[in-house]
């Protein structure tokens, strides 16, 4: 891994993000931050970073259980004919499509 000297590493960011916390916040966020080896700064990053990737990732998976799988998989596979409905919006996708 290449090492970033504190320079270019300022260079890297663009924006800023500033907090009101209370004191007693902040004193536990820089034990944290000191037990970790980290800058209060870097521990307060990396923390919301991996909450923020965390909560998308929740967000973007969807999670069946058994049955459902079952059921997702048996209509990927062997999927029913469309109805009149979904005809008539074929044929209307088609059309503003000019095709």
């Amino acid at each position: 891994m290449q090492s970033t000297t504190p320079e270019a590493a300022d260079k890297l960011r663009g924006a800023r993000l500033e907090a009101r916390i209370s004191v007693q916040q902040k004193i536990v966020l820089q034990q944290a931050a000191t037990l970790s080896g980290r800058t209060l700064s870097e521990f307060v990053v990396a923390s919301a970073q991996e909450a923020a990737s965390r909560i998308i990732q929740e967000h973007e998976t969807i999670r069946l259980g058994r049955a459902e799988q079952i059921a997702f998989v048996g209509a990927l596979l062997d999927p029913p004919p469309p109805n009149a409905r979904l005809r008539k919006a074929a044929a209307t996708y088609r059309k503003q499509l000019g095709l």
